[in-house]
């Protein structure tokens, strides 16, 4: 996979960028990215990539022209046509699904924000994709960014040290993940859950199944909608439903 982002703040990636697991799966050639200034692009003298908007308003809109043509710059030499996304407070709230989607693409073009917003002839005629990760603003779209990269490539294959690590994270399944407990078996008197330490892998599965199932019942019933259980799993969910 190859990732291009356009920023006004290229000096905001590297840290995260350079780090832990991404930094791992760039040197293992499993991605690589490329960082586009795109006020770079632009055809005014003083590089300016934003102007007042028609009909008056508060705030600055990014022009379409230096994102026309950073995005045709990074697009032009690639034989696949790649996911044009533009990270957007309006745009579809992002999840663990959309994350799996896009970790089946062999190039995404993320364009980050700035100011007020964007002309809106880049959301009609440029980008493929819109993503949110949140129902609030930030300064600019950098960090939404990061944010869709991190999930993204911790999905490539063989990123990961563990294959079984990204089947069974929250939301992976619909469900939020069971709990985890490592050594001590008992530390200052909490005791981790027998059934962990029996051996008995089936019995530790069905515990796994129905601590998922308990945590998003507790914490987030919206996820049961339009998901579709085992009959093993509605028994375990009717079970926890009378507790």
């Amino acid at each position: 996979m190859h990732i291009d982002i356009l920023t006004l703040f290229p000096e905001m990636f590297p840290g995260v960028f350079q780090s832990s697991i991404l930094n791992k799966a760039r040197e293992k050639g499993k991605y690589s990215y490329n960082l586009v200034d795109f006020r770079e692009y632009s055809d005014n003298k003083h590089a300016k990539v934003d102007d007042y908007p028609y009909g008056g308003g508060a705030g600055m809109v990014l022009q379409p022209q230096p994102v026309f043509d950073a995005v045709e710059a990074v697009t032009s030499t690639k034989a696949t046509k790649p996911r044009i996304i533009l990270m957007c407070p309006q745009g579809e709230p992002y999840n663990q699904q959309k994350a799996e989607e896009l970790a089946k693409e062999e190039h995404l073009v993320i364009i980050c924000g700035h100011y007020e917003g964007y002309d809106e002839r880049i959301r009609e005629h440029l980008v493929t994709d819109e993503i949110s990760i949140g129902d609030y603003v930030l300064t600019g779209g950098e960090l939404g960014a990061m944010v869709v990269v991190d999930s993204v490539v911790r999905l490539l294959p063989d990123v990961l040290g563990n294959e079984q690590s990204a089947p069974m994270d929250s939301f992976s399944t619909g469900l939020l993940e069971h709990p985890h407990y490592t050594r001590p078996a008992d530390f200052r008197g909490m005791k981790v859950p027998e059934v962990l330490l029996s051996g008995d892998h089936a019995k530790i599965e069905t515990w796994r199944t129905k601590q998922s199932l308990k945590r998003t019942y507790e914490r987030r019933k919206d996820l049961f909608e339009g998901l579709s259980l085992s009959p093993q799993e509605q028994q375990l969910l009717n079970e926890i439903k009378k507790q």
